[in-house]
């Protein structure tokens, strides 16, 4: 009999219109040049990650510095992580790719806290309301390395 699946996932997906990313690959020795990829579509966002469209190929666990740009904001959010997983739609011929960000902190490598600030007031606005029977507790709530 089979069993039904399990969401994995931590933090709420949700969309913002409008939103972009840019990115970069980190190398060991970083070259001058701005972007590998511009104004890439984001199909949704969390806490812990994202997912965008966009023309490049990328490998899993690659390293990425992001640019998010946001609607109304004049200043993009700077975010690092690492490419978890990456398909392919032949429809579109554009790759989907999904990103895990680093932890929030103060440490170098680590993603500024008042990122994780601003995304949370992103997913208040907006993520899709929860049922109050699948509400989660306080318990429940997303944490920070320091």
């Amino acid at each position: 009999m089979a069993q039904k699946e399990t969401e994995r996932r931590a933090c709420v997906r949700f969309e913002v219109p409008g939103a972009i990313v840019s990115f970069k690959i980190k190398k060991l020795f970083p070259s001058k040049k701005k972007f590998d990829e511009e104004f890439c579509p984001v199909l949704d966002i969390s806490r812990g990650g994202l997912r965008f469209e966009g023309e490049k190929s990328l490998k899993s666990k690659t390293k990425i510095s992001m640019k998010l740009s946001l609607p109304g904001e004049r200043v993009p959010l700077n975010l690092m992580g690492e490419v978890r997983w990456q398909s392919f739609d032949q429809g579109k011929n554009k790759h989907q790719t999904g990103v895990q960000f680093f932890p929030y902190g103060e440490k170098k490598g680590q993603n500024y806290p008042g990122a994780l600030v601003k995304i949370i007031a992103l997913e208040q606005k907006f993520a899709p309301s929860q049922k109050p029977d699948t509400q989660k507790s306080d318990k429940d709530e997303f944490k920070m390395d320091s």
